[in-house]
């Protein structure tokens, strides 16, 4: 079911869901349902699975080092399916354009629709490590208002190479990323919003945001929004503070404030145990004027890691 059917359904209601990313190769995916299993409880629609861009490993072959590059977490469009095969749950996977080509990404669209995958997920994606700025992979999308038209040019059946009459075309329901910040390299939160109207225009159904910890810039976000046309869902993305690094990793690099209050309480922790309690707590605050609020769903980033969501999710559902 796509996603905009399931916030329809709820009729108002505040629905849960999450994101995980994928192990790292060699590790088991049961690592995955263990984290997965505590919040199945909660009754979560859809649940988000990353995709991981390529990266540099350094291989020594006798004392040179030969530079090759490798996914270190593959398998997104696996796990998605298996999570909807144990679970039968709806997932979305997230496509990129760094780090693939049109085609790949059409190989990709179509393995989801064969799988029954019904919504994905598009965005840009960052830079590599090694790379101060994003760079587009030869042959790939530049931004992801491109990858959004690939994506809707296939539900009329219009591959890159051939235009095929069918009846069994994908309709896949479309997310995309919003900044109640801006993006790190918009020059102004204006020029980001107009970007964003331009992925919704091109075929985007809804849009998730990126952590934030001050409410009320959501809210000044999502009414700049909807002046400047954009009408689609907006589902906050909430992440909790976990250990005392994040107060300088976080804004760091996502480009994004950290109340005063929230900082001082970090401060005032002497173990990282504490700090993720407070992390917890806040989030709940959180969570509960933002449900208040009416807002569709609420997003959650675990990172691979369930019990502070889980403790979240107790206090808000």
């Amino acid at each position: 079911m796509k996603i905009t059917e399931h916030i329809d359904r709820a009729k108002g209601e505040t629905l849960f869901s999450f994101e995980i990313i994928p192990p790292v190769k060699g590790r088991s995916i049961q690592e995955l349902y263990d984290n997965i299993d505590p919040l199945m409880e909660f009754k979560p629609p859809f649940i988000d699975v990353t995709t991981s861009r390529e990266e540099y490993v350094y291989i020594d072959k006798g004392g040179l080092y030969d530079k090759k590059i490798t996914r270190m977490r593959p398998g997104t469009v696996g796990i998605c399916s298996s999570i909807q095969h144990k679970y039968g749950v709806d997932t979305v996977p997230h496509l990129l354009c760094g780090g693939f080509t049109k085609e790949e990404t059409e190989y990709v669209l179509v393995d989801c629709h064969y799988l029954g995958i019904d919504n994905v997920m598009a965005l840009r994606g960052d830079a590599m490590k090694e790379e101060k700025y994003f760079r587009p992979t030869e042959g790939g999308h530049t931004y992801a208002r491109g990858l959004v038209q690939q994506i809707r040019n296939l539900s009329e059946g219009k591959y890159l190479h051939e235009t095929i009459e069918t009846d069994d075309c994908s309709d896949f329901c479309i997310g995309v990323a919003g900044y109640p910040e801006k993006h790190l390299e918009a020059p102004s939160l204006q020029s980001d919003l107009k970007r964003l109207k331009e992925k919704v225009d091109a075929g985007a159904d809804y849009v998730v945001t990126q952590m934030f910890f001050d409410n009320d810039k959501f809210f000044e976000f999502v009414k700049a929004a909807r002046e400047n046309g954009i009408k689609v869902p907006i589902i906050p993305g909430i992440k909790p503070i976990a250990v005392k690094r994040h107060l300088q990793l976080l804004p760091q690099v996502f480009r994004i404030d950290l109340p005063q209050d929230l900082i001082d309480a970090v401060d005032a922790c002497s173990n990282n145990k504490e700090v993720r309690q407070v992390g917890v707590e806040w989030a709940i605050q959180q969570s509960k004027e933002l449900k208040a609020q009416g807002v569709p769903v609420l997003h959650y980033y675990s990172m691979g890691k369930s019990d502070n969501i889980k403790a979240i999710a107790e206090n808000v559902f």
